[in-house]
């Protein structure tokens, strides 16, 4: 290390001398849970949302790709709509299912 650095030597009296606390296994908080791990409760409004923005995303797309011409976009638009409200029934159905 450097010469002003002051962590060169090793203080025994401040640091003190025992190493025997080192012989144990180390537990904390990055071991592994005991418990299994499962699904976690979806979050259906963030769900909802999150498929209304990419179905809006993909319109969006389509549009200024040429794929689309905009007077199409009188039936396009509802499809993301009506897509993440299926996802949301979907969620909200799918648990009752399962127990």
């Amino acid at each position: 290390m450097t010469e002003n650095s002051s962590y060169d030597t090793y203080d025994a009296d401040v640091y003190g001398t025992d190493t025997s606390v080192y012989d144990e296994p180390m537990v904390g908080p990055l071991d592994a849970p005991d418990t299994g791990s499962g699904l976690h409760p979806v979050n259906i409004t963030q769900l909802v949302l999150g498929v209304a923005f990419a179905g809006m995303v993909l319109v969006w797309a389509l549009v200024q790709g040429d794929v689309v011409e905009t007077s199409e976009l009188r039936w396009l638009m509802p499809i993301p709509w009506i897509a993440a409200g299926a996802a949301g029934l979907a969620a909200t159905v799918w648990p009752g299912r399962r127990a």
